[in-house]
């Protein structure tokens, strides 16, 4: 059985979209559809003085006219020691600050200024670093379908993938009807995040927020009891 996962590519994003990657055998990088405004593409959320915190990603001529794959990201001389900066006097005392703020200052430095290259790897090098075992593939190299939309360009990606399982997020049930992918002879299921709380800055618990709080407090080895929190039907 090939599990297949198909989700934008977000900035640093939270502990659910790793759990895709661990539920599946391949994930595809949805590059080529159009970028959303204020969405989670090139922005998301730290803690800094115990309270969360949105941190972005600036980019050049943004548009929900344009794809992702499109848009380039600001010269880095704009914000990137301003974040690096950031991310270091939020979190310089967390347990595993110096191995993970080593790999996000790697990360932020790619040379890629496309958004959709410079997220890819991004996702490529975070899924390494945890030891997750999908192949990731972006959509904008492989599938020559963007005449399709919506449901039936996934049905063709799994096609094309001959994937035998469509796994999608929660908040994916009212895009998809379960008898399409049957008919095809494939399974869709969707994830259902259990929140696992870990020690943060901050009094309380605040979930949701970026994968770079995860690993700050609880490191590569830590994120494995997170990442399989998770419930498949």
């Amino acid at each position: 059985m090939t599990a297949l996962a198909i989700m934008q590519p977000y900035l640093f994003p939270y502990i659910g979209y790793w759990q895709l990657l661990q539920a599946t055998d391949r994930f595809v990088v949805y590059d080529d559809v159009n970028y959303i405004n204020r969405g989670w593409i090139n922005r998301n959320r730290i803690l800094i003085n115990g309270e969360p915190a949105l941190f972005t990603l600036p980019l050049l001529q943004a548009s929900q006219n344009r794809r992702i794959d499109e848009i380039d990201i600001a010269p880095a001389a704009q914000w990137q020691r301003r974040l690096l900066r950031s991310l270091e006097m939020a979190y310089r005392k967390a347990p595993c600050f110096e191995e993970v703020f080593a790999l996000v200052e790697g990360i932020l430095r790619h040379e890629d200024r496309n958004l959709a290259g410079f997220l890819s790897h991004q996702v490529q090098v975070l899924a390494r670093f945890m030891g997750l075992q999908a192949q990731i593939v972006p959509s904008s190299r492989c599938y020559g379908n963007g005449h399709l939309a919506a449901q039936e360009r996934i049905l063709d990606i799994c096609r094309q993938e001959n994937a035998s399982r469509y796994i999608n997020a929660q908040g994916g049930r009212s895009l998809y009807e379960a008898q399409a992918f049957a008919e095809r002879g494939i399974e869709l299921r969707f994830i259902a995040m259990r929140a696992l709380p870990y020690r943060q800055r901050s009094e309380g618990f605040t979930p949701g927020l970026s994968i770079i709080d995860a690993l700050m407090e609880v490191g590569p080895e830590g994120i494995g009891a997170h990442l399989r929190s998770f419930d498949c039907t």
